[in-house]
């Protein structure tokens, strides 16, 4: 792949706009559906059916005591979904023969979230009166799949990206004992505060000022609110560096917000849109990271402008985690911002120490 169309692959997955499924080295994953009846959500509210969404590669195995040894459950970012993980950056990179998800040895479940891709979501006809949903309602209803829909007892690896790397934490802390490691990709492990609640914040009210919107009742997308949104979202996901080489004049800047701005638009829904972004109001796993069990190997980016080094709550909190490590990966021409989570290459190494840790 050539150099812009690697940017461009690394943009698409940022703003969790699904790539098409590339021709690989690995078997098509298997999509389905799963079916929770009367799920309830933390605040009460019920759903008489939630369905959920995913996609496997390979099958499982279990050792002589009926344990599954080589489960791994990867999870997506916000408004994203597991076909994010197609991506050649991602699954070129570890997906295929001898490489470190060999999905020929490994059972990798892809899923995706509440209110996300094919899961239920507000856009399905409830519009605003779908349940609001968190993050512990999403991990919930992930747990449901794995160990009901899938028949899966017992987890290699949990990891995950942005969103889904926040997951990764609320996994570790509310089920311990279930997988031997977790890896989680671009996050922080604390309440989602300061800067990172203001652009969440302006995002949602972006949608909500706009008066299309008419409290989550439209019939036609309030595009104002949206397209503010996205500008939001693009600057929270950017990657200055490599911007910078990519579009060195003002025209080619201006060409590419148009151009992308224009494109990405018709491919989201407000309601869904702003759920996504209000699912992280409550999250904050800081005061229980010590009950994580699992060796923790916890990677950012230094150019990641949502989760920004200066701040030291990475540092801080991992001291915290009986068996974690913290890798701050620095600024380079193979960084992109926050999208660094979905370049394998650039932090593979990582999940190799880790899997060889846990063996």
């Amino acid at each position: 792949m050539s150099n812009s169309g690697a940017r461009l692959a690394s943009l698409l997955t940022i703003l969790a706009v699904a790539p098409a499924i590339p021709a690989a080295n690995y078997p098509a994953p298997k999509e389905a559906d799963f079916v929770i009846h009367d799920f309830q959500f933390r605040d009460g509210e019920k759903l008489p059916e939630l369905r959920i969404h995913y996609a496997t590669l390979g099958a499982p195995e279990r050792d002589a005591s009926g344990r599954v040894t080589n489960a791994v459950l990867i999870q997506h970012g916000t408004t994203g979904s597991w076909r994010q993980f197609t991506s050649p950056s991602f699954a070129d990179e570890l997906f295929g023969p001898d490489q470190l998800l060999d999905a020929s040895r490994y059972y990798i479940i892809m899923s995706d979230s509440i209110g996300h891709g094919g899961s239920s979501k507000p856009s399905d006809g409830l519009r605003a009166h779908f349940p609001h949903y968190d993050y512990d309602d999403m991990v919930a209803a992930q747990h449901q799949l794995v160990t009901e829909g899938l028949g899966v007892n017992h987890l290699r690896l949990v990891m995950g990206t942005s969103m889904g790397c926040m997951h990764s934490w609320v996994w570790g802390e509310t089920y311990p004992d279930f997988m031997d490691t977790l890896m989680p990709l671009a996050c922080l492990p604390a309440a989602i505060a300061g800067r990172n609640r203001v652009w969440r914040e302006e995002v949602m009210d972006s949608i909500r000022l706009d008066p299309a919107w008419k409290n989550g009742d439209y019939t036609g997308e309030p595009v104002l609110g949206l397209r503010s949104a996205l500008y939001v979202m693009l600057i929270a996901t950017s990657a200055p560096l490599e911007w910078q080489e990519e579009y060195p004049t003002r025209d080619q800047a201006d060409q590419f917000l148009h151009s992308f701005i224009e494109k990405r638009l018709p491919q989201y829904d407000a309601n869904d849109m702003l759920y996504a972004l209000d699912a992280s109001r409550d999250y904050d796993p800081s005061p229980n990271l010590e009950k994580i069990k699992a060796p923790v190997m916890f990677v950012n980016s230094a150019d990641d402008f949502i989760n920004p080094p200066e701040l030291g709550i990475a540092e801080r909190d991992i001291k915290r985690v009986p068996r974690g490590k913290f890798v701050l990966l620095p600024i380079s021409r193979q960084t992109r911002g926050h999208g660094t989570h979905t370049l394998a290459a650039v932090w593979k190494q990582y999940l190799q120490e880790l899997l060889e840790e846990s063996k």
